[in-house]
């Protein structure tokens, strides 16, 4: 190959060769999440390009890429001044969202820089203004100013702020030593109440418990008293019908019984009496009789 040859050759490679650089250049596989600003000979066109292929002009189009997906940064701890002069160091983080891509590149040179200083002095300015024991208590209120105030300053750059939390806030040592002895005394407070609570319940329990056994025995007593009456009765009634019925029989008995029988009866209770060992004197009642009798005759 002569040299003409080699340098039509050349020419051809370097003329492929800036093809594909400007082929690459020309086009652009854009995510879902993002887009591109693009600067046409130093102007910006009306819409961002993507998602999807977009095709620039090589030399003139100049991209800039927009990421349109949440995103979170941290401010690092701040010292701030509460209103009561007392100096507390706080660090938060600031959620944001891109809205209008045109203009968060347009409008301000670094929207995130220019964010996180606006949240530093933010923060200042909304410290200041509040107690240090509200500081303390009111976190959620203090995100919630801290978000609508970056919200109006961001909304102009095309930007959204959606949420700021404070994640530590640091009071001077002091305070925090006060705030420990404050718990402390808190939780031996609490453990009082709890206990003497507890000895309470456990009291009235005990003294429920013995009313409700005095209650038991006095019905068990009364129970008893009242079964035991209630035998004692039927009892009664049946010795009292056993003596009816045995008097029933002997008074049937007795009208069968004639003198002579009751003579003999008689009879046989002397004889039997009289044949103990011991000395006896025995006095029929009709020898009674028939001294009375005499006793009458002699006084008459």
């Amino acid at each position: 190959m002569d040299a003409t040859g080699t340098a039509v050759l050349c020419i051809v490679v370097a003329v492929v060769v800036i093809a594909i650089i400007i082929l690459v250049n020309a086009i652009r596989i854009v995510p879902e999440y993002q887009r591109l600003v693009v600067f046409r000979l130093g102007r910006v066109l009306s819409q961002p390009r993507g998602p999807g292929l977009v095709l620039l002009i090589p030399i003139v189009d100049r991209p800039v890429k927009v990421d349109l997906r949440e995103q979170v940064r941290e401010v690092p701890h701040q010292v701030s001044i509460t209103k009561d002069n007392a100096p507390i160091s706080i660090d938060f983080l600031w959620y944001f969202k891109v809205i209008e891509p045109t203009a968060s590149v347009v409008a301000v040179g670094n929207f995130e820089l220019s964010a996180a200083g606006m949240a530093t002095t933010t923060l200042r300015s909304v410290i200041g203004g509040i107690a240090l024991d509200d500081v303390l208590s009111q976190r959620e209120n203090i995100n919630t100013t801290l978000r609508t105030k970056l919200d109006e300053v961001t909304e102009r750059w095309g930007v959204k702020v959606t949420n700021v939390e404070i994640r530590e806030i640091i009071p001077p040592k002091d305070v925090q030593d006060a705030m420990n002895r404050q718990m402390t005394a808190e939780r031996i407070r609490r453990a009082v109440v709890t206990e003497s609570s507890g000895t309470r319940e456990a009291a009235i329990n005990v003294a429920e418990g013995e009313k409700q056994a005095a209650i038991l025995k006095a019905e068990g007593q009364k129970q008893a008293t009242v079964l035991q009456a209630e035998g004692d009765k039927q009892a009664q009634a049946l010795r009292a019908e056993g003596f009816a019925v045995a008097l029933d029989k002997i008074f049937a008995s007795a009208k069968l019984i004639d003198q002579k029988t009751m003579t003999l009866q008689y009879f046989e209770a002397l004889k039997s009496m009289g044949q103990g060992a011991s000395t006896k004197y025995i006095f029929p009642m009709e020898f009674t009789s028939m001294i009375e009798n005499f006793i009458k005759n002699k006084d008459s």
